[in-house]
This record gives C-alpha cells, sequence and structure tokens, in this order.
C-alpha cells in the first residue's frame, strides 16, 4: 500500500545460503548432465542454423551475378558466350547448394527452411530467367529439383567406404525446391522480364516485347488462381508482378500504336517515360 517493491520469496534465505546451494550442486549428477546435453544440442543446431544462412547468403550473391549477366543477352554480339558463362556460374551455385544439401543429411529441412530460402528463391530466378532466354518458356519445379542431385566424387566416396558404418554417409546428396520457393522465384522472375523488354525495346526488338507480354499474362492468371488461398508471401508479390505486366503491356502499346511514327533509338526513352509516369500514379 505504500507504494514500494514486493518482496520475493526467495529475498527471505541470505544470500550466503544460496551460495552454498550453487557449491553444493554435482556437476557429474543425472540432471546436469541431461542439462549439458540439451546445451550442447542447442549450440550445435544454431551453428548449424548459421552455416546455412551464410551458404544461403552466397547463393543469392552469386544467382543475382548470374541474372546481371543474362541481362546482356540481348546487346551481346554472341549470345551463345553469355549463355555458357551464365552455365559456368550456375554450376558454382549449384556447388554451394550442394553444401547445404551435405548440412541437413538426417535433418528436417523445414526446421532450417527460413534460412535457406532467400537462396532458393533466388536460384530459382536465375534458372528459370537463363530456361526463357533458351526456351521461351517456364522451367517446372520437377527440372530444377532434377538438377539438385549430387554424387559424391570418388575420393569421398573411398574415405567413406573405409570410414565407420555410423559415420558412413550415402553417395547423393539432393536438395528439393518446395512449391513456395519455387512460386516465389517465379514471381521475381516477372521483374526481370520486364527490365529484359526495356532493353529489347533499347535495342530495337520490337517482338519480344510481344512475346514477354503474353508470357507474363499466363503467369499472372496462374498466380490469379491461387489467390489468397496461397501463403502470405505469394500473395504479397502478387501487385509487383501485376505492375511488371501492366509495365511491359504498355510497351507493347507503345510499339503498335507508336511504334511506326517513332524512330527505333527512341522507343526506349518514350517507353521509360510512361513507366515513370505509371509508378508515380501507384505512388512507388
Amino acid at each position: 500500500g505504500s507504494g514500494g517493491f514486493r518482496k520475493r520469496k526467495h529475498d527471505n534465505f541470505p544470500h550466503g545460503q544460496r551460495r552454498e546451494e550453487k557449491e553444493n550442486v554435482n556437476p557429474s549428477s543425472a540432471l546436469m548432465m541431461s542439462f549439458k546435453s540439451f546445451q550442447l544440442e542447442l549450440d550445435t543446431r544454431h551453428d548449424k542454423y548459421e552455416r546455412l544462412v551464410k551458404l544461403s547468403r552466397d547463393i543469392t550473391i552469386e544467382s543475382k551475378r548470374t541474372i546481371f549477366l543474362l541481362h546482356r543477352f540481348t546487346s551481346a554480339p554472341n549470345g551463345e558466350e553469355i549463355l555458357n558463362e551464365s552455365e559456368v556460374k550456375l554450376d558454382a551455385v549449384r556447388r554451394k547448394i550442394k553444401q547445404v544439401a551435405q548440412e541437413l543429411i538426417g535433418e528436417d529441412m523445414y526446421q532450417f527452411h527460413r534460412a535457406i530460402s532467400p537462396g532458393l528463391q533466388e536460384y530459382v530466378e536465375a534458372v528459370s530467367f537463363q530456361y526463357f532466354i533458351k526456351t521461351r518458356s517456364l522451367i517446372s519445379v520437377e527440372e530444377i529439383n532434377k538438377q539438385l542431385i549430387f554424387t559424391a566424387e570418388d575420393r569421398e566416396e573411398t574415405t567413406n567406404m573405409t570410414s565407420n558404418s555410423h559415420d558412413k554417409q550415402p553417395h547423393t546428396w539432393s536438395l528439393k525446391v518446395t512449391p513456395v520457393d519455387y512460386l516465389l522465384g517465379v514471381a521475381d522472375l516477372t521483374g526481370e522480364l520486364m527490365r529484359l523488354c526495356i532493353g529489347s525495346v533499347g535495342n530495337g526488338d520490337i517482338d519480344t516485347p510481344f512475346e514477354l507480354s503474353q508470357f507474363l499474362r499466363q503467369i499472372y492468371d496462374g498466380f490469379t488462381f491461387i489467390g489468397n488461398t496461397g501463403p502470405y508471401e505469394v500473395s504479397k508479390k502478387l501487385y509487383t508482378l501485376k505492375q511488371s505486366l501492366a509495365k511491359v503491356e504498355n510497351a507493347c502499346y507503345t510499339l503498335k500504336v507508336r511504334g511506326s511514327e517513332i524512330p527505333k533509338h527512341m522507343l526506349a526513352d518514350v517507353f521509360s517515360t510512361k513507366t515513370e509516369l505509371i509508378d508515380q500514379e501507384e505512388g512507388l
């Protein structure tokens, strides 16, 4: 009633008595050994989580570099060299994903999914972007997962054969991209296709924007079937997908209506101006 702090029950015990109780604890007791094993398990899991976060960050960086390289495809004199170089970069990314698969041996992937999801999404975006440039179609999640089945090297197999059977590891590793990661990667792909449209217009290519418009419309229709029934992240990116589609359709409109009266080297400037006006109207 006087406004003072309420004394806790253990405050009635002198500090010396509590110190004696701590000193009398047997560190080799069954209870203390159990807590030590829990501590070791939690520390091991935390260290593995941090290693996966670092690998996911490396996968994201290398995938972004691959995407930047593929954007040079429309302006490069020899596009085949760009595709070959991008394949080399994606192979390096897959080696990183192989390390992730090795870290997840005997583990539930969904316990560490938050750590590796950003990297997998960026990898899906890079692979699907390269696949679209090659085939003008969308790669399936099954095709992506086929590329993520890894085999051990000969020297690793020899080491495993001579090691203890308890420590013996399988000769193959695999990591499956979840449907959510695939959808989020495809949603991010639409932004890269919109940039590809801008680059194509700048290079005087008037056919690619119409192909991209039809392709993005099909992707948008597929995402609308999911609607609010899908994960929150998918519905959140639907707005960005719609904006990318609107910008590509605006480019097609400009090419169709005013393409004959505007020189090719000025089409990109006109399209960029219209894109800025759309962004201002949407408050972007």
